[in-house]
């Protein structure tokens, strides 16, 4: 089978991890609350499974991108994260207890942490001008499976029958179900799915120009502009090989232009050994001369980090408190909930296609930009209008819907953007660690944001004037850092244009 066949299948197959993630989100949620009552639960018990699921993947992130940056594969890792999925649903399913149901989605959480490993892949293995398409048609698939979820349910709801000791009901079909689906993905990823190389186009250029110095050196033609063409069309591929200290070190470039100036002459009568043994030890070993203070104590991806758990925070408390708002001021029920879910899904699949089209024309802090004022905007309308309602029916219908609205079109921006530029801003080779440092700081977030809402639901102008509060200290580190943000090659060139 050809590379570009394997490239297509191998992303079908990341595509549809994330599409049954969404739908089982979407499954599971609706009912959960319900099943917990049938097993006499107490009500923090909801909270407590709900919040159980994002705690696991917080902690399993983290170590399923380290053991894919040491291996560089990720097929085995989807595989083994995959098992704790299948055993969670199926706890699920049969859950006799409030305590085996709690276990189920503690268990199946561990499984989300497989999500790093494949973010650190695509790092790998696009070209970073396409990341951000990539990576919005992922989040794509998951919105999809969210979407379509809800449709599932249907059929669902209306099982009522045993399987052995068994009962298969509208509240344990879901976790058998979903078990049957994790089940049938393990075939397609070992079918399917290929740990693709990283792109070999950095690395073959890399020993073309290697090769051209060498030869210019041993000749004695063109001197000294060997040097400066060695610099700069070396050095955004050395930094692609991470040969360096750290993006965006200026005394580690400094550092690697007195090296190779003292050793010019050396060159001119021994022709150094192929760089490929090189490039696989430091592959062997990506952790070697790590420093996780140097790699995430750094201004702009701290501001990244930041825009992560805010964002992510503000989501999930807005949708903790929609449904109470709802049930107060409209008397909504399930179906006219579900029906603005829906409607919702449809608003965020069509932002995340926008955003896929536009990060092929404008730079990425440019569209985090403007999802930030788009989120400062819902913010301020929220605390308006959502807080003490004006009017009658009408006129809160409509300030709640242009709330709704205008906070589900400013998170397609801010998710895209800030991932595609994290995977920039931080090392290569441990970019499955990195990914998982990022998805637990937003798994903190989706713990913390329904703690903070659910506690608030009467005291919504503190409720939201904290949120506000955080957008506008976000804003102004994107402010600040709105020059850093960018990949470290075209960084240090600004950088150097500016002291010239």
């Amino acid at each position: 089978m050809d590379h570009g066949r394997r490239k297509k299948l191998t992303y079908c197959t990341i595509g549809l991890i994330f599409l049954l993630s969404g739908v089982e989100y979407a499954v599971i949620l609706p009912t959960i609350w319900r099943y917990l009552q049938t097993l006499e639960a107490p009500s923090y018990f909801l909270g407590l499974t709900l919040s159980a699921f994002s705690l696991s993947g917080l902690l399993s992130g983290p170590l399923f991108g380290h053991w894919s940056d040491r291996t560089r594969t990720t097929k085995k890792i989807i595989l083994f994260a995959n098992i704790f999925e299948i055993v969670g649903n199926f706890m699920y399913f049969i859950g006799f207890s409030k305590w085996v149901l709690l276990s189920s989605r503690l268990v199946a959480g561990i499984g989300t942490g497989a999500g790093s490993s494949i973010f650190g892949f695509l790092t790998r293995s696009t070209a970073p001008e396409d990341r951000s398409t990539v990576f919005a048609a992922v989040m794509v698939c998951r919105q999809v499976g969210l979407l379509i979820g809800p449709a599932f349910n249907i059929f669902l709801r209306l099982c009522d029958f045993h399987l052995g000791p068994f009962v298969v009901n509208t509240f344990t079909a879901p976790g058998l179900f979903m078990c049957l689906l994790w089940i049938l993905l393990q075939f397609a990823v070992v079918f399917m799915y290929w740990d693709l190389p990283p792109l070999e186009r950095g690395k073959e250029t890399l020993k073309a120009e290697y090769t051209d110095v060498v030869n210019k050196q041993r000749t004695g033609e063109e001197g000294e502009e060997v040097e400066d063409e060695e610099e700069e069309e070396v050095k955004p591929l050395m930094r692609s090989q991470e040969l360096v200290g750290s993006y965006g070190s200026v005394a580690a470039i400094d550092s690697h232009r007195n090296h190779t100036t003292a050793t010019s002459d050396e060159t001119l009568t021994q022709i150094p050994p192929s760089p490929e043994p090189s490039v696989s030890h430091e592959s062997s070993n990506p952790f070697k001369n790590f420093s996780l203070s140097r790699e995430f104590l750094r201004e702009e991806v701290v501001v990244l980090l930041a825009a992560q758990f805010i964002t992510l925070f503000n989501q999930t408390a807005l949708e903790t408190m929609v449904t109470p708002l709802t049930q107060k001021y409209f008397n909504y029920g399930e179906l006219e909930n579900s029906l603005m879910y829906c409607l919702c899904g449809v608003e965020v699949i069509t932002g995340f296609l926008f955003v896929r089209w536009l990060s092929r024309r404008v730079a990425e802090r440019v569209i985090l930009a403007v999802g930030l004022s788009i989120c400062n905007i819902s913010c301020v309308w929220c605390l308006i209008f959502l807080a003490n309602p004006l009017g009658g029916f009408p006129w809160q219908l409509a300030e709640f819907v242009i709330g709704v609205f205008l906070q589900v079109l400013g998170l397609p921006f801010v998710a895209v953007a800030q991932v595609s530029l994290f995977s920039k801003v931080t090392s290569e080779k441990t970019q499955g660690f990195s990914q998982g440092v990022r998805r637990s700081v937003g798994g903190l977030a989706t713990i913390l944001g329904p703690l903070w809402a659910g506690g608030l639901t009467d005291n919504m102008y503190i409720m939201m004037g904290v949120m506000m509060a955080l957008l506008a200290l976000l804003t102004m580190m994107l402010a600040f850092s709105y020059k850093r943000l960018v990949e470290p090659s075209q960084k240090e060139e600004s950088e150097s244009g500016d002291l010239s």
